[in-house]
């Protein structure tokens, strides 16, 4: 199962995909950790940083790993057992699940931040989609708009019911939604945490 929000298929992760297949034998679920080659995608990893995405690096043979700058981060040498990337990921996702790493919207709508969950009906899915792909920045009305209602845009004030409704569901979280006035709105954690 791919976490609705993660990155998935992109040009980085089908590379891990193939090279894990054709060294082990089958792909690698990426669930909430994305996967990266280093240091072929040093510029992606440091916008996964300054977002708060887990990552697991996978570093090139001769390739001098990096320092991990905090808990989210961890890396493997390519070539490694399979068993050996699965308890990375696994150990990655438990550290993301304990410092309220960024929030993972699932398959079944439920929308998930530390150690708690809210369910979204689909209209809220589709707006909290958006929001996560750029977590912690702004996303325009247009943006979340066309996501929530592809084959035709909303009067502004769904819009507006439809953002008040998902504010107070994912509340419950320790999440929030802030508006920026005449740009969007910007998913977060609350300030004062959880609950």
């Amino acid at each position: 199962m791919v976490a609705r929000g993660a990155r998935c298929g992109t040009e980085t992760e089908r590379h891990v995909s193939v090279t894990l297949t054709k060294h082990f034998g089958f792909t690698v679920a990426l669930v909430d950790v994305e996967v990266l080659r280093w240091p072929v995608d040093q510029a992606r990893v440091g916008e996964l940083r300054e977002t708060g995405t887990p990552r697991l690096l996978v570093v090139d043979p001769g390739a001098a790993p990096p320092a991990p700058p905090d808990c989210l981060e961890d890396w493997i040498i390519d070539g490694a057992s399979v068993n050996e990337i699965e308890a990375r990921r696994r150990a990655i996702m438990a550290r993301a699940v304990q410092h309220g790493a960024r929030p993972v919207l699932d398959d079944d709508g439920l929308l998930h931040h530390r150690d708690t969950w809210v369910s979204l009906s689909p209209v809220e899915q589709s707006i909290a989609a958006a929001l996560l792909d750029r977590f912690g920045t702004v996303v325009t009305r247009d943006a979340l708009a066309q996501r929530a209602w592809p084959f035709g845009l909303p009067t502004r004030n769904a819009l507006d019911v439809h953002v008040l409704r998902l504010r107070r569901r994912i509340s419950a979280i320790g999440l929030e939604i802030r508006t920026v006035r005449a740009r969007g709105y910007l998913l977060q954690p609350a300030p004062n945490g959880h609950h």
